[in-house]
């Protein structure tokens, strides 16, 4: 088990919480938990959830019913997120989402049980063809809501908060294929905005309060969305210039 003794006193005491509470609903059935995504870097912010998967041989009713208690409490005190994913589903599960487990892949931590992706690969084509679909709805998601929302900047703030996660891991992900990764999703998707763009500081500083505060300045939510529409096209560029021999992991 790994520790998490950098995390909030909140947050490891509610992890520790349900954890507790996991084992004794799911005794053997209980394969592994794992955190990952910001808390598994100790880089929690106050809007971040606390993002488990809880990997087991099974799930039953009884299970269900036993949990949901302690998941209601550890989301009010931390914002806990939890995945429950069987043993048998990781596999299927990577193929399905290789832009998602690629980052969990990079990003997690193991505190409970054995590590379920050793030595899971992830096929190339899978990946790009995510990137593409992941991208592409993105881009259309975000002029749909900026046409229903544009009149209400707290509205339109909480669409580039939501939308900033995706895009950096997709951005990873691209780098990862390229052959160069990013220390962290953050600093990929600042990789990936060209270095001459004369508002590339400001850009990123706006998805960032954003993402960290969900709330931006008045008359900057407008812009910086419409920044996050250019930066799915130049993500699907990227895509779109992969090289073509395998990944793995």
């Amino acid at each position: 088990m790994q520790a998490t003794h950098d995390l909030p006193t909140h947050v490891e005491r509610v992890l520790e919480d349900f954890m507790a509470a996991a084992r004794q609903a799911c005794g053997d059935a209980l394969h592994a938990v794992v955190l990952y995504g910001s808390g598994a870097e100790g880089r929690l912010r106050a809007t971040s959830d606390v993002n488990l998967i809880l990997v087991l041989t099974e799930f039953s009713p009884q299970m269900a019913d036993a949990l949901r208690e302690p998941l209601r409490a550890g989301q009010a005190a931390a914002r806990l997120a939890v995945m429950f994913l069987l043993e048998s589903e990781v596999s299927a599960a990577v193929d399905a989402y290789p832009v998602k487990y690629l980052d969990i892949m990079h990003r997690h931590r193991i505190l409970y049980g054995n590590n379920p992706f050793a030595g899971l690969s992830i096929p190339r084509d899978a990946s790009v063809f995510r990137l593409k679909q992941v991208l592409l709805n993105l881009r259309l998601r975000l002029r749909s809501l900026y046409i229903l929302r544009g009149l209400n900047e707290e509205q339109l703030a909480l669409v580039v908060a939501d939308a900033v996660g995706p895009l950096r891991s997709c951005a990873a992900t691209i780098l990862e294929l390229e052959g160069h990764p990013a220390p962290s999703p953050r600093e990929a998707l600042e990789q990936i905005l060209p270095s001459e763009d004369p508002a590339r500081h400001e850009v990123f500083r706006h998805l960032s309060e954003a993402r960290e505060t969900r709330r931006l300045q008045a008359g900057v939510a407008g812009k910086t969305l419409f920044r996050l529409m250019e930066l799915t096209e130049i993500l699907l560029s990227r895509v779109g210039n992969l090289p073509k021999e395998d990944y793995r992991k």
